[in-house]
């Protein structure tokens, strides 16, 4: 069993000298929408959008449990939309295993969104229950939430990007939510049972099922930038969604940050959770993904740390199997039946390993630069970032400046060099976000 601090024989101890770091901005494209309310407006004034709802419909509306740029506005905008139209919408929970697979789990997650029966005016209506609503050519049951099987209409609101684990035409977006995330736990493991390398193909089926059996109005996808901001917006009525949610992926491959670095000895991040990533933090962003999944995106990251849990995960540490060192602090804020829920259903158990436990953030960076081979503490390339959503503010060490300065169209150095900042606890001064000042202290080691 864990205690509240570990003692660990560690030959030569942890007093390694770190590096000096500095603040470095990484230069993204950053055009994003303005307006989203007028943005929405405008979608439903294509003929092709609004002649989908009907006055007097009740039209269940699915927003999942991802950290999407201005999301409770957006959804506000579409309930908006939808009753300027003449219908009755509601809000549902479409995520499969998130809020540890609970109603009143699922319903905690909108709300930390925002996303609440007094903010957007309308009922937020949440069910574990499925209806088993078709069925694919190899008899495998096509689940729906109950309470968008039974309405008369449905809208699902998601972002489009790059999925974590696979690669296809559709990856994460409309169709993951008209397949896993509508199809709510019971559906979702059905479905992981077939693999996740499947799901390029798979998921789209399970998609046409439900848009055949049951009346999908639209889907509304949106794109973000590199920067986090909202970048677009499309209304897609469900007859476009297999041709149109492909160019919007498109799109957000070609607005996904990066690291600009091949190699990184010692990766820092300071916070992960389902907010930020499905997979807590990004393989597209870190270069690294599960044992079983062959990956070539991203750096060459030697050794990830991982600081915290973000406040909108609610414990659930999805993916965490995939960092090499965490902090006391973050393995006492892990919710176990909360991320053994998610990590179970996505039949990736690796997901849900225990790295390295280490008492303070101090001993945790001091650790991994020790165990980097072949590499002296004061020669390792560390990156920080505050999580894999917003990489345009990091933190290099020294010996990654050369490579900085000779690259000015992707980095902009922000301060001086100074030591690590740690507090007389062990933890590290908060990085400065992009339009901030630097607060790295001078402080000796």
């Amino acid at each position: 069993m864990i205690e509240d601090r570990i003692e660990v024989n560690i030959a030569g101890g942890l007093d390694v000298a770190l590096p000096r770091m500095v603040n470095v901005r990484q230069k993204f494209e950053g055009a994003h929408l303005g307006d989203i309310a007028a943005t929405v407006a405008r979608e439903f004034q294509r003929p092709e959008v609004r002649t989908q709802v009907k006055p007097g419909q009740a039209i269940a509306v699915g927003c999942g449990s991802r950290g999407i740029a201005n999301i409770a506005t957006i959804a506000r905008c579409v309930i908006r939309e939808l009753q300027a139209l003449g219908a009755r919408p509601f809000i549902f929970p479409a995520m499969g295993s998130h809020g540890a697979a609970t109603a009143e789990g699922q319903r905690k997650v909108l709300e930390g969104y925002g996303i609440t029966e007094a903010n957007m005016g309308v009922p937020v209506k949440a069910t574990m229950d499925t209806v088993i609503v078709g069925n694919l050519d190899d008899g495998t049951p096509v689940h729906m939430d109950r309470f968008a099987a039974e309405a008369d209409g449905i809208v699902v609101i998601n972002r489009v990007k790059p999925h974590t684990a696979f690669r296809g035409a559709t990856e994460s977006g409309v169709t993951k939510m008209l397949s896993i995330g509508i199809g709510k736990i019971t559906g979702a493991a059905t479905y992981h049972q077939h693999g996740m390398d499947t799901f390029p193909t798979l998921l789209p089926k399970v998609r046409d099922v439900n848009l055949a059996r049951r009346n999908v109005l639209l889907g509304v996808g949106i794109v973000e930038n590199a920067h986090d901001q909202t970048a677009l917006i499309e209304v897609m009525p469900a007859s476009q969604i297999a041709t149109r949610e492909p160019v919007l992926q498109e799109i957000a491959k070609r607005q996904m940050p990066q690291l600009y670095f091949d190699e990184i000895d010692v990766l820092i991040i300071d916070e992960m959770g389902k907010n930020i990533s499905g997979a807590g933090f990004d393989p597209n962003i870190t270069g690294r993904n599960r044992r079983a999944v062959k990956w070539n995106f991203g750096p060459k990251v030697k050794k990830i740390v991982v600081l915290g849990l973000t406040n909108e995960t609610n414990g659930n540490a999805t993916g965490i199997g995939g960092a090499d060192i965490i902090t006391m602090r973050l393995f006492k804020e892990i919710d176990i039946p909360s991320t053994y829920a998610n990590i179970i259903t996505s039949m990736n158990l690796d997901g849900g390993a225990i790295p390295i436990v280490m008492n303070t953030e101090r001993e945790a960076i001091q650790l991994a630069v020790k165990t980097v081979v072949r590499v002296k503490p004061e020669n390792c390339r560390i990156v920080r970032i505050r999580n894999t959503l917003d990489i345009a503010q990091i933190q290099v060490s020294e010996p990654l400046l050369a490579e900085v300065r000779s690259r000015p169209e992707h980095f902009q150095i922000a301060s001086p060099a100074a030591a690590f900042a740690f507090d007389a606890e062990g933890r590290l001064a908060p990085l400065p976000s992009a339009h901030e000042p630097s607060t790295l202290a001078a402080a000796a080691r």
